[in-house]
């Protein structure tokens, strides 16, 4: 123990290899997100609905899927639901449905909160210049919940990339089983885990830049 040595050139060897599982990794959680933006504005306006019928599974969704963790979920669909559709479900299309699904059910409340957090007086004023209920929801109350629901919406897109790197277990490409992969022919597992480490703080930060500019612009928030 006492005479270990760090390997940088091995931890730079990895690079390469690494860098095949960041498609991986950007488009199950770019796609999962997108299917989970469209879930959370129905599933979150369906929560504050003030039918029952349509509220209540609304929020069952929103709760199980929030009281769950993802890996459960994902192991669920890739290896539970084949099961019962009578054929195998591929690694990547599930990876896409558990982000979807999870996501979807935290930016349900993203999207509840943020039309929430829009003054009654807004819809009353809508309401009062002659605009339907849709109308004035459409263009009074939806887009200023919109630019308020950008940055949880940038941190949750933060941690649908970070909950990717569970998919390794159904044998998703991504950048942690890219990782495994090299380990298992180099055994330089310190070194490999510190470069994935630093790749995924590379892109979180990427993002989370992004996220500080549009804050800075003022094309989000209040």
């Amino acid at each position: 123990m006492g005479n270990f040595q760090f390997d940088w050139q091995a931890a730079i060897n990895s690079i390469p290899y690494l860098l095949e599982g960041i498609p991986y990794t950007l488009l199950i959680s770019g796609v999962g997100l997108i299917f989970g933006f469209v879930l959370g504005i129905i599933f979150g306006l369906l929560s504050i609905n003030p039918v029952r019928l349509l509220r209540w599974p609304a929020i069952a969704y929103i709760e199980v899927f929030r009281g769950t963790p993802v890996l459960v979920q994902v192991l669920f669909i890739f290896y539970g639901l084949p099961q019962v559709l009578g054929g195998p479900i591929n690694a990547l299309t599930a990876g896409i449905a558990a982000i979807a699904l999870n996501a979807g059910a935290y930016i349900s409340e993203i999207v509840r909160g943020g039309v929430q957090s829009i003054d009654r007086g807004q819809r009353e004023a809508g309401l009062s210049l002659g605009l339907s209920r849709l109308d004035t929801f459409r263009y009074v109350i939806w887009p200023q919940a919109l630019r308020r629901m950008i940055p949880p919406l940038g941190n949750q897109a933060i941690v649908s990339i970070k909950d990717t790197s569970l998919f390794s277990v159904i044998g998703v490409g991504e950048l942690v089983r890219q990782g495994q992969i090299y380990i298992a022919t180099t055994f330089n597992a310190l070194e490999v885990y510190l470069m994935v480490a630093l790749l995924y703080l590379v892109i979180t930060l990427t993002l989370s830049a992004i996220l500080r500019g549009l804050e800075r612009s003022g094309l989000v928030g209040q």
